[in-house]
C-alpha cells in the first residue's frame, strides 16, 4: 500500500467519524436535523454555504475547465460576486419570513408565499432532477480523485460505493450538523492545497503566472480569451446573469439560510463570500499550467487535470494529501444535497399526498429513504455522462427557472398568481429539457436567427420566455380571482 492510500482513507474515516461526533447531545427531530434547531452562526453559515458551492467542481471541473475551455471558464467568478449581491438582499427576508412559518426547504417557502401546495410539489421536484445532476457530480468527481491519486490501486467505482456509504451513514445521523462540522476540516485543507497548486505549478514550469500566459498564448494563440463563437462575449454574458440569478435558487442553499440564528449573520456570510471566490482563480492556474504539459486529453478526461499533474509533479505522499482533500471536497456537498433531496420528497410530495403523518413520522421516513436516495444517484453516475463544467450548465439552467416567481414573491406587492408561476416554471424547464438534454442549441436548431441569439445561453431564452408567460397568465388569472371574489362578496 502506497502512502498516498493511507491520507485517502485517513480523510475518509475522519468524515464519518466527525460527522457521527456532530450529533452528541443534541435530539435529532425534523428541524435540529435538516436546519440545526436554527442557530448556527456567521463561521458555521460562511462554512456551510462554500461547504455547498464549492465542492469537487471547485477542485477539478474548474481546473478542467481551465484547461479544455480557456477563457469562458472566468465566467464562474463573476457569477458567483453577482450571487452575493443578490443574497445580501434577499437572504434576511427568506430567514425572517421562514422562522415565522417554522418552514424547512424551498418548496415549503414558494408553498407557503402562494399558498399552493401544488407549486410546492412543482418546486420539490424540479429541484429534485437539478439535485440528481449535482449529486452526480460529487460522485463522479470522488471517483477520479481517489483512483488516480491512489494510483489505481483504489478503483473508480470501489471509491464512489465506499463514499456514498459513508456519506449516506453520517447524513442519517447527523443531519445539517455533520456537514457543518466536517466543511470547517474540508475549507481549511481546500484553500491551502488550490492556493499551493495555483501558485507552485506555474512557477516551477513557467517561472511564473505571466510566463505561463506568454507560452499558452504562443502556442494556443488566443486560447484564454473569449472566442469569436460559441462560449463567445454573448455566452459570457448571459451565462454570468443566468447563474448569477440562480447560484441561490438550488434547494442545498436553503438549509445554511435556515439555520441562522439571525439576519446579521446572512449579511456578513454575504459581504464574506466574493473572497472565497477568488480561490477559483487559482484553481484556473492549475489548468492553464497543465495545457503545455499534459496534452490531448479530451471530454471529461480534462476533469482529472488537476490530479494528473499533481501526480507528475510531487511524492505519493503529497498527491495521497490532495487525494483526501479532494474526497471532503466530494463528501461534504453530498451530504447536503441528500439531506435536501430526501426532505423534498417526502416533507413536500409525499406528505403532501398522505397528509395525516405526523411530523415524528416525516422525520423517521426522510432519514430512512437517504439510502434510496443514494442508489438513484449511484445509477446515474455509473451510467456515463458528460464533463462537470457541461453537468453543472445543465443543472443551473434548470434550476434557475424559478427564480422569476421566487424573487417576487420577496416584494411587498407581488402580482404573480400560482397559476403563473406553475405555468411559466414548466414552460422554461421544457425549454431547458429539450435543448440542454437533446444536447442541442439555438444555432443548430434555428440557424437563420441573428449571431447574437444563436450566441445566448439556452437557460437565459427559456427564463425571459418563462417570465412573459409568468406576467400574461398572472394577469389574466389575477383579474379573474379579483372578479370571482366580487361575485361571492356580492352573494354573500
Amino acid at each position: 500500500m502506497n502512502t498516498g492510500i493511507l491520507f485517502i482513507l485517513l480523510f475518509f474515516i475522519i468524515s464519518i467519524v466527525i460527522g457521527i461526533w456532530s450529533k452528541k447531545g443534541k435530539e435529532m427531530n425534523l428541524e435540529q436535523w435538516s436546519v440545526g434547531g436554527r442557530g448556527m452562526g456567521t463561521l458555521f453559515i460562511f462554512l456551510l454555504s462554500a461547504g455547498e458551492m464549492y465542492t469537487t467542481f471547485t477542485f477539478l471541473g474548474a481546473s478542467g475547465s481551465a484547461y479544455s475551455e480557456g477563457g469562458s471558464i472566468f465566467s464562474i467568478v463573476s457569477y458567483g460576486c453577482i450571487a452575493s449581491i443578490i443574497s445580501y438582499w434577499a437572504f434576511p427576508k427568506i430567514w425572517k419570513y421562514s422562522k415565522k412559518h417554522k418552514l424547512i426547504s424551498q418548496s415549503d417557502f414558494m408553498a407557503k408565499k402562494y399558498d399552493s401546495q401544488i407549486l410546492g410539489v412543482l418546486v420539490a421536484i424540479v429541484g429534485i432532477v437539478a439535485l440528481f445532476c449535482y449529486l452526480v457530480l460529487q460522485f463522479k468527481g470522488l471517483g477520479y480523485i481517489v483512483e488516480i491519486t491512489s494510483y489505481g490501486v483504489i478503483s473508480s467505482k470501489m471509491a464512489i460505493l465506499f463514499g456514498a456509504l459513508g456519506v449516506t451513514l453520517f447524513v442519517m445521523l447527523s443531519g445539517i450538523h455533520g456537514s457543518a462540522w466536517t466543511s470547517v476540516l474540508k475549507d481549511i485543507l481546500i484553500l491551502a492545497i488550490i492556493l499551493f497548486l495555483g501558485i507552485y505549478f506555474p512557477i516551477h514550469f513557467y517561472g511564473g503566472i505571466k510566463p505561463m500566459y506568454q507560452a499558452i498564448e504562443h502556442a494556443k494563440p488566443n486560447f484564454t480569451i473569449l472566442p469569436e463563437h460559441g462560449m463567445n462575449l454573448t455566452w459570457y454574458i448571459s451565462t454570468i446573469i443566468l447563474s448569477g440569478i440562480g447560484m441561490y435558487m438550488w434547494p442545498h442553499s436553503f438549509p445554511p439560510i435556515f439555520a441562522a440564528k439571525n439576519a446579521k449573520v446572512l449579511r456578513k456570510n454575504a459581504i464574506i463570500m466574493p473572497l472565497y471566490q477568488l480561490i477559483l482563480l487559482f484553481a484556473f492556474f492549475v489548468g492553464f499550467a497543465a495545457i503545455l504539459q499534459i496534452k490531448g486529453l479530451q471530454g471529461s478526461d480534462g476533469d482529472k487535470i488537476l490530479l494528473l499533474l499533481s501526480k507528475k509533479t510531487f511524492d505519493p505522499w503529497f498527491v495521497g494529501l490532495i487525494g483526501g482533500t479532494g474526497v471532503l471536497a466530494a463528501l461534504v456537498p453530498a451530504s447536503l444535497i441528500l439531506m435536501v433531496i430526501s426532505t423534498l420528497f417526502v416533507n413536500n410530495i409525499y406528505k403532501v399526498v398522505v397528509p395525516s403523518k405526523s411530523e415524528i413520522q416525516i422525520a423517521r421516513l426522510i432519514k430512512l429513504i437517504v439510502p434510496f436516495i443514494t442508489l438513484i444517484g449511484l445509477y446515474f453516475t455509473f451510467k456515463g455522462g458528460n464533463s462537470l463544467f457541461s453537468i453543472a450548465i445543465v443543472a443551473y439552467n434548470f434550476i434557475t427557472q424559478l427564480a422569476p416567481p421566487f424573487f417576487l414573491s420577496l416584494m411587498k406587492k407581488n402580482f404573480v398568481t400560482k397559476y403563473g408561476a406553475i405555468t411559466g416554471i414548466i414552460f422554461g424547464g421544457a425549454i431547458v429539457s429539450i435543448f440542454d438534454l437533446g444536447e442541442k442549441t439555438f444555432a443548430q436548431t434555428f440557424p437563420h436567427l441573428p449571431q447574437l441569439v444563436k450566441d445566448l445561453n439556452v437557460g437565459i431564452v427559456a427564463l425571459v420566455i418563462n417570465a412573459l408567460i409568468m406576467i400574461v397568465i398572472s394577469l389574466i388569472t389575477k383579474n379573474s380571482m379579483s372578479a370571482n371574489k366580487k361575485s361571492d362578496i356580492l352573494a354573500g
